[in-house]
């Protein structure tokens, strides 16, 4: 089976960091796009940002030039550093992953979800 792991969320004060970690394992035949998404209570998950697997990486707005993403395609993990953190970044942060395995000579391809960190901004 394939699983993700999420590490790196807790508590932190307005304008400090974090740097999250996702790590992809099982048989996997490639790993396509990865990202990020979060969700506040209440509210709908969104998302952060993603990155392909040749490094292009997209960000919602309000992560510009606060958070960067990236990944170690040989350890088959992604990150992402978040810089300046708000309250409102308060959220359970979910790491994505486009994946394609091929089981029995069948390809498959499809979305896997981490369990997911909490990031608390507070003071």
């Amino acid at each position: 089976q394939v699983q993700l792991v999420e590490s790196g969320g807790g508590l932190v004060q307005p304008g400090g960091s974090l740097r999250l970690s996702c790590a992809a394992s099982g048989r996997i035949f490639s790993i396509n796009d990865m990202g990020w998404y979060r969700q506040a209570p209440g509210k709908e998950r969104e998302l952060v940002a993603n990155i392909s697997s040749g490094g292009s990486a997209n960000y919602a707005d309000s992560m510009k030039g606060r958070f960067t993403i990236s990944r170690d395609n040989a350890k088959n993990t992604v990150y992402l550093q978040m810089n300046s953190l708000k309250p409102e970044d308060t959220a359970v942060y979910y790491c994505n992953a486009d994946l394609t395995r091929i089981v029995g000579g069948v390809v498959y391809e499809k979305d896997y979800w981490g369990q997911g960190t909490q990031v608390t901004v507070s003071s």
